[in-house]
Formats: C-alpha cells, sequence, structure tokens
C-alpha cells in the first residue's frame, strides 16, 4: 500500500476531518480512491507532490474549508472548485497556472487567496474574480502582471496585497479604496511612481508594512526612500507629489524593460518537473 493510501485508510477509519498528504509522490487523483466520499474533511493538504489535474468532484467536499496544493504541477483548476461553500482558504502556490476558471469569484466565503509563483497576469482573472468580498489576503508574487485592474478597488476587507516580483508598470488608484489595507507588498516590479491615492491608506502604523524596493522609482520618490517609508508617504501625501504625478503621467514614455529574472520560474518547473 503506498504511503497515501496508508494515509487516507487511516483518516477515513478514525473519521480524521484533516487529511495531510504532503510529499507523498502523488501523481493524480486516482491514487487517493474513496477520497471525495470522505464528506467531514475540512483540511486538505496535498503540498508538494506531482499532481498535474484537480477533478471536478473536488466539489464533492462540501465541508473543507483549507485546501492546499503548494508546489505541485498544476496547469488549470475546475470550473466546480468556486462552489466549494465553505472554503476559507486555498494555497495554489509555485504551481504552473496561467489562469483561473470563470466563475471563480463565486467563492462564497473565501478569505486567503495565495497564486504565488504562478504564470498569471491581467487577462488571467476570470470576470467576476473581483466579487470576491470576503477576501483578506492576496498573494499574487512571483507571476507576470504589468498592471492591476482597477476593479481591485472592490476587495473592500482586503488587509494584505502582495504583488511583489511581477512586471507592474502601474498601481491604480482605486487601490486607495482599500480603507483596511495594512500590507502592501510593491517591491521588484518596474513601478516609477504610486498614485496620489495610496496615501489615504495607514501603511505607516505600528502593525502596518509597506515595501517597495528594487523598483526604478523616480527621483523624488527614490530619495525619501532613502530616508524611510513614512517619508515617502508624506511626500505622496503632499501637493508638491500630486503635481510631479500628474505631470509625470502626462509626459512619460515607454516603461522600463522588464527586469525580472524569469530564468528563476524555468528553474522551478524544472525542479518540479
Amino acid at each position: 500500500m503506498s504511503k497515501a493510501r496508508k494515509a487516507l485508510a487511516e483518516a477515513r477509519e478514525i473519521k480524521n476531518p484533516e487529511l495531510d498528504l504532503v510529499d507523498k509522490g502523488i501523481h493524480s487523483f486516482e491514487e487517493l480512491p474513496g477520497l471525495f466520499n470522505m464528506l467531514n474533511i475540512t483540511r486538505l493538504t496535498l503540498s508538494h507532490n506531482r499532481i498535474k489535474d484537480i477533478p471536478p468532484s473536488i466539489a464533492y467536499l462540501v465541508n473543507l474549508e483549507i485546501l492546499t496544493l503548494f508546489n505541485n504541477q498544476i496547469e488549470e483548476l475546475p470550473v466546480s472548485i468556486s462552489s466549494l461553500p465553505k472554503l476559507r482558504i486555498l494555497n495554489v502556490g509555485m504551481n504552473r497556472l496561467d489562469s483561473l476558471p470563470r466563475g471563480f469569484g463565486a467563492l462564497p466565503v473565501l478569505e486567503v487567496l495565495d497564486l504565488t509563483y504562478n504564470n498569471l497576469n491581467e487577462n488571467s482573472l476570470p470576470g467576476n474574480f473581483f466579487m470576491l468580498e470576503t477576501l483578506r489576503a492576496l498573494y499574487l508574487g512571483d507571476n507576470d502582471f504589468e498592471v492591476l485592474p482597477p476593479e481591485i478597488g472592490q476587495l473592500k476587507n482586503l488587509q494584505i496585497l502582495v504583488l511583489r516580483e511581477n512586471d507592474l508598470i502601474d498601481v491604480p488608484k482605486e487601490i486607495g479604496e482599500l480603507t483596511r489595507l495594512r500590507e502592501l507588498h510593491i517591491q521588484a516590479n518596474r513601478l516609477t511612481v504610486l498614485p496620489p491615492e495610496i496615501g489615504n491608506l495607514d501603511l505607516v502604523g505600528s502593525k502596518s508594512i509597506l515595501k517597495m524596493d528594487f523598483n526604478p522609482w523616480v527621483t523624488p520618490i527614490a530619495d525619501q526612500l532613502q530616508v524611510g517609508i513614512s517619508h515617502v508617504i508624506d511626500y505622496i501625501r503632499s501637493e508638491t507629489y500630486r503635481y510631479l504625478y500628474n505631470r509625470h503621467i502626462s509626459t512619460r514614455g515607454p516603461p522600463p524593460p522588464k527586469v525580472n529574472d524569469k530564468s528563476r520560474k524555468i528553474s522551478r518547473i524544472k525542479q518540479q518537473g
């Protein structure tokens, strides 16, 4: 009996609602017979395996609250995943996703979504993605976003937004509508300026985090950043900056060249394969 089947049998015998199948050499859900009949499962962890496909039957796990699929070889998610009524945390980081299924934004209680280390961009998101109103944390680091859709402002409960190591050339002014945001990670992109509306956010409090290094900032922002994040925010809130921002937007040329090291992603995929 494989390690995965043994763990599955043990969980079924004691009716354990939390199923840990980390690093079991799993290639397919076919190696987990009867899994989708275990309706009591609330947490399913399948990190560090070699899974390529998620079957639509995942939707049978109606009590599932936490689904972790970190570091597999998944290229797409089934449409049915959006019908999981109790799913609060979904981690599909370090996979091969280049799109999300239609209707994905219908997940009714999703709070944490980790899409780190994939091949996603602004065209990968389904039309209703920003209807995930319960979302508190969104991790989009190490993807291929050049812009962030203005609909980001609809995620009113968002507290953590991670966009590090993409190809962002702009941040929309609607980000200033995320009044509960306390962590913003935008380091290692192609950003030169930030919209003045970011000054509306509390990103300099004792429990707040703003990371913005490794961007080709205009000189005034770069100078303030050397002094400290609070100085950057104070500057962004000034009339002087608003004038500079408007002038920069109206006169700027082509965006800075891409600087992200895509060989890292290729290396990760080789390691996975």
